[in-house]
């Protein structure tokens, strides 16, 4: 199993590897983030560190003992005890089990380390391995969305100490 680390400077170069590598693949259930995003990488990374050093996201990574990134699980807009989860995991790692044991870790550290007591999450209709995990991990469908003009659903998860 990885292990599930903050956010570092030392994990850019590795980081922008996965993000590259499965571009393709991520772009087919959710929005493709352009070219933009990979020219202005690092400094990009900056301004997320400065956020996660200000308490208003924590962004974390899964990453296999020789330093590769295999995932990432993200809380955003931390704010009056919740936040917003996101995930994504590399194509070659998918199907096992990652997204799942990374959610349940994030949610761990979400209780324990950032004293959030909800998350919430969404995802489109299509992406039914996300559907499984937030399932999998005790979200409940609180409605519906649209994401990027793609049908979705809304969810919640109330952490427990």
């Amino acid at each position: 199993m990885p292990e599930l680390q903050l956010l570092r400077p030392d994990h850019f170069p590795a980081l922008l590897a996965f993000e590259q590598e499965n571009r393709a693949y991520f772009a087919a259930t959710v929005p493709d983030r352009g070219d933009d995003y990979f020219a202005r990488f690092d400094e990009r990374l900056r301004a997320l560190l400065a956020e996660q050093e200000a308490g208003i996201c924590y962004f974390h990574v899964l990453v296999e003992a020789a330093g590769e990134v295999l995932g990432r699980v993200n809380l955003v807009d931390v704010e009056d005890g919740g936040a917003d989860l996101g995930y994504r995991i590399a194509e070659r790692a998918a199907g096992r089990g990652l997204a799942t044991w990374g959610v349940r870790e994030v949610c761990r550290r979400a209780v324990d380390a950032y004293g959030l007591t909800t998350l919430r999450a969404a995802t489109t209709l299509g992406n039914t391995a996300s559907r499984a995990v937030l399932a999998r991990t005790g979200f409940t469908v609180t409605g519906e969305t649209r994401l990027s003009g793609r049908p979705g659903l809304t969810y919640v998860l109330r952490l427990q100490p």
